[in-house]
């Protein structure tokens, strides 16, 4: 469901015909599951999650996010934003909670002394979605490559060009192993194995943005480059860097409204 479908949702559950909304709502979009009607914002309080900063017609809207419910019913993880322009996707939030499941692999590259799998939590979104990128690196054995805040050595990085259709987040690097060197007698963080670098990136919001998309939405072009320096037991390999690139497919918002004679007076 896209970002503003979630907003439309909203709308509906304040209105005082939501339910009419609702099923406006639902049948455009082919929704089969069901919706909760919420005109007097009784389930969004019992809930905690009331924006109680909304004014206007935003007014009675819960903050936008979710809940992970075990089989239990009990809540064990909630993921909220402080603002609706911008928030994660069901596949995105799959992919914090479980990374083995949450992303699709979209290229493979082998580069000097490792491999390289380019996954992505989503190839669409709209204005406002939160993507995961993940750069999973996979190192033959007795190989490492060195960790961030290493010195003395060039740490593995992952960079990203800047997009102006684009806001990166900070990257998120895995728990690094310590190292001993006898021969130089140093302790370094270095990564073994298979290990995951993941991004998010979130598809801007602005206004001007909304509106170079056309109908039919364009396609961007997300590249980089992984930068490391590789070691072996006996050998430490020159600093080397490989590109990267991710595509996301952006649509417009959809800003079609429930008919007059059923909105919210």
């Amino acid at each position: 469901m896209s970002r503003f479908e979630k907003q439309q949702l909203k709308f509906a559950a304040i209105s005082y015909d939501s339910e009419e909304i609702l099923k406006f709502f639902s049948d455009r979009h082919n929704i089969t599951y069901p919706l909760l009607a919420d005109p007097d914002s009784k389930a969004i309080q019992a809930y905690g999650v009331l924006n109680t900063e909304a004014t206007g017609m935003q007014k009675g809207f819960a903050r936008p996010g979710y809940f992970f419910i075990d089989t239990k019913g009990v809540i064990e993880e909630k993921f909220f934003q402080a603002k609706y322009r911008e928030r994660l996707t069901g596949n995105g939030l799959i992919a914090k909670l479980f990374p083995e499941l949450g992303q699709e692999v979209t290229d493979t590259i082998e580069a000097p002394h490792l491999r390289v799998a380019l996954e992505q939590s989503d190839r669409t979104g709209v204005p406002g979605t939160r993507i995961t990128l993940v750069t999973e690196v996979r190192l033959p054995q007795d190989v490492h490559v060195y960790a961030p805040g290493t010195q003395g050595y060039k740490p593995i990085r992952l960079v990203l060009d800047e997009m102006r259709e684009m806001e990166f987040k900070p990257a998120t690097y895995p728990p690094s192993k310590i190292l001993y060197l006898p021969a130089i007698k140093e302790k370094v963080p270095v990564f073994e194995g298979m290990f995951q670098i993941s991004q998010d990136v979130k598809v801007s919001s602005a206004t001007e943005f909304w509106g170079s998309l056309g109908k039919a939405g364009k396609t961007f072009t997300i590249s980089g480059k992984l930068e490391y320096q590789a070691c072996d037991k006996t050998i430490c390999y020159l600093p080397t860097s490989v590109p990267v690139k991710w595509q996301i497919q952006v649509f417009p918002l959809d800003r079609t409204r429930a008919p007059v004679e059923i909105r919210h007076k």
